[in-house]
Formats: C-alpha cells, sequence, structure tokens
C-alpha cells in the first residue's frame, strides 16, 4: 500500500451552510457520507445515470475494445456515394 498522505485545511462553514472546497474542484459531483455526527468525508465522484449504465457493461466493453482494434489496423477508405443504393423514405424494408 502507498504512504498516506494527511493533509488538513480549516474552512469556513458560510451563513448559507456552504463549504468552498476550491475552484479545483468546481463542477464536479461528490459523495458526502457522515459516518457520526460531525465528521463528513467528502470524495470526487463520477454518477452514471440510469438510462447509461447498459454502456458501462463487461460485454459492451468488449465489444467496443474489438471495433476499436478493428479501426487502428483497418485503413479508412473514401467512399463512392454514387453506388449506393438510396433507400425509399418511407415503406421500404429491408432483407433480413
Amino acid at each position: 500500500m502507498g504512504a498516506v498522505i494527511d493533509h488538513q485545511v480549516i474552512k469556513s462553514i458560510g451563513s448559507s451552510g456552504q463549504i468552498s472546497l476550491g475552484k479545483e474542484y468546481a463542477g464536479r459531483q461528490v459523495l458526502v457520507e457522515n459516518p457520526e455526527p460531525g465528521v463528513w468525508l467528502i470524495r470526487t465522484a463520477t454518477v452514471v445515470p440510469d438510462n447509461e449504465k447498459w454502456m458501462h457493461t463487461p460485454a459492451l466493453k468488449k465489444d467496443l475494445t474489438a471495433a476499436l482494434a478493428w479501426a487502428q489496423k483497418t485503413p479508412a477508405k473514401v467512399s463512392d456515394l454514387s453506388k449506393l443504393k438510396m433507400a425509399k423514405a418511407h415503406g421500404t424494408k429491408r432483407k433480413a
């Protein structure tokens, strides 16, 4: 385990009940834990919205890793748009 660095700073709680942690944390989300009265543990956190949890699954990570590896080894090439078939705006179904 690495060395533990003890860094303490005295802050004052303003009349509105706020504490400034510094500009380096501006806009960040934090977890505030209250293990006992008068004790707060504040940790920076990354929050994933419920509708984006699917993007953080092991299966998707595997697929994304494979796609990125393919993209790195496969050179880009120009597409000839005139050779692409245009689908009708409504009612056209693709073959399965």
